[in-house]
């Protein structure tokens, strides 16, 4: 008797394991491969120039940020969060980078150090206002963003940072930013969504993000540590955030303003929200993440190579948004009645 009653965990458990974790390959990274192929194509037809090095490079260099970000952003809407700070963080970081870049030239392995502290330092504010404060994470983040945005604009003294070096050319557009073709910023983005994939697969730690977002209350019941997790997928968030600013001071020019990762929130959040990633929590997946920044700047630079109004690109990105949200929706009710 005591056999059947140790066997029956054994074999829950791998169920339980499937039901956390999503397939290796899913249907919404599958569509989302064949619309990139399928919009790439047109846009070789109508525009020949798409196609070519000079085009590329540059949209993979404008992918590189949001999908950087974007995977701290899927660990933190698995978790059934959201973080709208995102692009405050980027200006902190971005004008304290740069202002010690000017005052004291500080090498780049140095200004990408103090760029990744800076912002993991603002994530974590938001990861211990959520995690104990237990406010709603839109409330605390859309907070925290305009104390970020205030602490930013004083550290630019309400004027422009000019004469930035090109310390941080290997993450610009350059030659210097890119190896074979390969911008190097896109290529960072690429082994950390790599890695990120790994982790919340493979790595206990990851799996339980699944199961915070899926249902707290059982995650807690279940011996799982949660505030420290959410806490830490903020910091994560945050440390992503600070790096991207690195790579927003590189693509630009010798000069930072007041702008600097505005909208950025929202390019993250359509790109996850795109990629699959479920905005109720529990599911997501960092490779459709990284699809999903890869159709939004195919989208807006295909609209600005046609030569259509830019406010088309919104329309589009804004339509692929309510498709995956309603998608998401159908197939959460469909699960819940199954």
């Amino acid at each position: 008797m005591s056999t059947a009653t140790t066997a029956a965990p054994e074999q829950s458990a791998p169920l339980s394991l499937r039901r956390i974790l999503p397939p290796i390959v899913t249907g919404q990274e599958i569509v989302l491969l064949g619309v990139l192929v399928v919009l790439w194509v047109l846009l070789g037809i109508f525009t020949p120039a798409f196609l070519t090095p000079g085009s590329i490079g540059p949209l993979l260099v404008q992918v590189a940020p949001i999908a950087l970000i974007g995977v701290g952003m899927t660990f933190v809407i698995i978790t059934a969060g959201i973080d709208v700070s995102v692009a405050a963080i980027i200006m902190v970081s971005a004008v304290t980078t740069a202002q010690l870049l000017v005052a004291f030239d500080i090498p780049a392995i140095a200004a990408v150090l103090v760029a990744i502290l800076v912002g993991a330092a603002l994530g974590a504010v938001n990861g211990f206002l959520i995690a104990y404060g237990r406010v709603h994470p839109i409330i605390i983040t859309f907070g925290t963003a305009n104390l970020f945005l205030w602490l930013g604009l004083r550290v630019f003294d309400s004027s422009t940072v000019n004469n930035i070096p090109s310390t941080l050319e290997f993450f610009g557009r350059g030659g210097a930013g890119s190896t074979l073709g390969v911008p190097h910023s896109f290529a960072i983005a690429v082994v950390a969504v790599a890695a990120a994939w790994w982790f919340l697969r493979y790595a206990k730690a990851g799996r339980n993000l699944y199961a915070i977002g899926g249902n707290q209350n059982a995650a807690r019941l279940a011996g799982i540590k949660v505030q420290p997790r959410l806490v830490w997928v903020y910091v994560v968030t945050g440390a992503l955030a600070g790096l991207a600013a690195c790579m927003v001071i590189a693509t630009g020019t010798s000069t930072l303003d007041q702008s600097v990762g505005s909208g950025k929130e929202l390019q993250v959040i359509a790109a996850v929200v795109i990629g699959g990633t479920s905005i109720l929590g529990g599911r997501g997946s960092v490779v459709g993440t990284l699809l999903g920044a890869l159709l939004v700047q195919t989208v807006v630079s295909g609209v600005t190579q046609l030569g259509w109004p830019t406010q088309l690109g919104f329309l589009f990105v804004g339509i692929f948004i309510l498709i995956a949200v309603g998608t998401d929706l159908i197939r959460e009710r469909t699960r819940r009645r199954a």
